[in-house]
């Protein structure tokens, strides 16, 4: 996707009680120079937090963007067992999504274990459909529209969700929420003694 070596960009992250991280954002009328720009970011800021997805708002835009950044696959390797959108996305990771939306989702739901690089070293399980029908353009123009399964689909709804002001914490069980609330409220505290800002690859402590 991105075959010249550049300069990277990495971006600080904005953690959990950021207000930015709660706000809807806007679609991106225009692949611009910025836009691009904003991509090879998106990627690099991910990559240096050891992430799998990095959404705008994460870094402080509220745009419609994510970076997906699923470990990639050779086009021969048992592509057969995959979704379709797999088969199609996974080789060219890491990719960025422009305007994603999810067009239906699965009856079929599971439970799997989720993180954030915005809700630093708090992780719990959370209940989504196993399969999506994503929409998204891609920063060379491109419109994809494929049926998505396995982790990339887990990984596709999370960072959808940041484009709507949702964290994985909002989609918690009472129950498991009520459990990890005195790490959510330490994050909180640190977090506003650092304007909500961490170095990606860095910690709040």
């Amino acid at each position: 996707m991105f075959p010249f070596k550049k300069k990277k960009n990495i971006m600080d992250v904005r953690t959990y009680g950021d207000s930015g991280l709660k706000r809807k954002s806007a679609s991106v009328r225009e692949v611009s120079d910025e836009i691009r720009k904003t991509a090879f970011a998106l990627i690099d800021t991910m990559r240096a937090d050891d992430g799998v997805g990095l959404a705008a708002p994460q870094v402080g835009l509220n745009i419609r963007m994510v970076a997906i950044g699923c470990a990639a696959i050779k086009k021969d390797a048992g592509m057969m067992l995959l979704s379709p959108g797999e088969r199609e996305l996974l080789p060219r990771m890491p990719l960025v999504l422009i305007n994603p939306r999810i067009i239906s989702y699965s009856d079929v739901k599971d439970v799997s274990e989720e993180g954030c690089l915005s809700v630093p070293d708090i992780y719990a399980p959370v209940e989504r459909p196993v399969s999506i029908v994503l929409e998204a353009g891609i920063i060379d123009g491109e419109l994809v529209r494929a049926e998505c399964g396995g982790f990339l689909a887990r990984v596709l709804q999370h960072e959808i969700d940041h484009l709507e002001g949702i964290l994985f914490i909002d989609r918690l069980e009472p129950e498991i929420l009520s459990d990890i609330k005195p790490k959510l409220e330490t994050l909180k505290k640190l977090g506003h003694k650092k304007g909500f800002v961490k170095k990606a690859g860095g910690s709040l402590l």
